[in-house]
């Protein structure tokens, strides 16, 4: 019984590990610069069983993609056991800075992959990046609400768009002191707001 699941956990190990070292490279690489033979190097996978597990590159990318998006809900799903909604955001932010030195030499893992992916030509990939930060605007609108802040929705785009913006500005100056300069000034803007005064 021992051996005949074997087999099936080797291969479960194997296409988990090409598709965690997939959002990596892709990340560190871009999408046009990196090959199935990069992906399968950095996984320990001989790259003719690669093709076993993904036809197509755009299936690695995919599966890259839905790396990030369990990162994110595990990521945020330790954030939800802060008590404070506030409190979370600010780990959020936090996460951010402590990621400076991979920002600057690399940008956003999702963020890039999604400007890279909306130019090419298919543009079939391309929604499910975006489905990835959808996700990341839902969960911190989510926070915001829990506050009791007014137009939630627009106060996790200006958060998020922060942190693409100080991302996209870290990468293209090579300087993650700019990314720790933003993020603290967005911990000082998440301390700043305030539920209303509902009050008669």
């Amino acid at each position: 019984m021992t051996d005949s699941v074997k087999p099936g956990a080797r291969a479960a190990d194997k296409r988990r590990r090409l598709t965690t070292e997939a959002a990596r490279v892709l990340h560190e690489q871009g999408v046009e610069r990196t090959t199935l033979a990069d992906i399968a190097r950095a996984a320990d996978v001989p790259v003719g069983n690669v093709y076993y597990y993904f036809k197509t590159k755009d299936e690695l990318i995919l599966a890259a993609l839905s790396e990030h998006s369990a990162h994110l809900d595990e990521f945020t799903g330790h954030l939800d056991r802060l008590p404070d909604p506030r409190d979370r955001l600010k780990a959020l932010v936090a996460a951010w800075i402590d990621q400076r030195a991979v920002a600057a030499r690399y940008g956003c893992p999702t963020g890039t992959l999604a400007v890279e992916l909306d130019k090419r030509a298919d543009g079939t990939l391309d929604a499910e990046a975006g489905t990835v930060i959808r996700r990341l605007l839902e969960w911190t609108a989510d926070q915001f609400r829990a506050l009791g802040l007014p137009d939630p929705d627009d106060l996790a785009v200006t958060l998020v768009s922060a942190y693409q913006g100080m991302s996209l500005l870290t990468n293209a100056l090579r300087d993650p002191d700019l990314m720790a300069r933003q993020g603290t000034r967005l911990l000082d803007w998440l301390d700043s707001l305030q539920a209303p005064d509902t009050t008669p």
